[in-house]
């Protein structure tokens, strides 16, 4: 399987399991902000990941942006978007999957 395919794959997963549990935990809480950062930091498990996911993030934003100035690499709006809205697990292999091979296509 070529690593642009795995790439895909994984975007695609990183895109349905976050929201699997997204979707559990506004069905049970509703969709109230305040309560959604709330359960973010619950306890110190899941503020630990909550942690990492927000400055892994950070450097992810920081590298595209780097990437574009240097190499023209795509533009990272679609891939921020897609960080917030869905997550790092998506947007991190939808942005592989563009750039592999040295290619840019969004």
């Amino acid at each position: 399987m070529k690593i642009r395919t795995i790439y895909l794959i994984l975007a695609i997963v990183g895109a349905i399991v976050p929201y699997v549990f997204f979707i559990q935990h506004f069905g049970a809480a509703g969709f109230g902000a305040m309560e959604f950062i709330r359960a973010l930091f619950a306890n110190s498990a899941t503020a630990g990941f909550t942690s990492d996911l927000v400055i892994s993030s950070l450097v992810f934003w920081i590298a595209i942006f780097q990437r574009r100035r240097s190499s023209n690499g795509p533009n990272p709006a679609f891939f921020i978007f897609l960080n917030l809205v869905i997550g790092l697990s998506c947007a991190l292999p939808a942005y592989l999957y563009v750039t592999v091979n040295g290619r840019s296509q969004a």
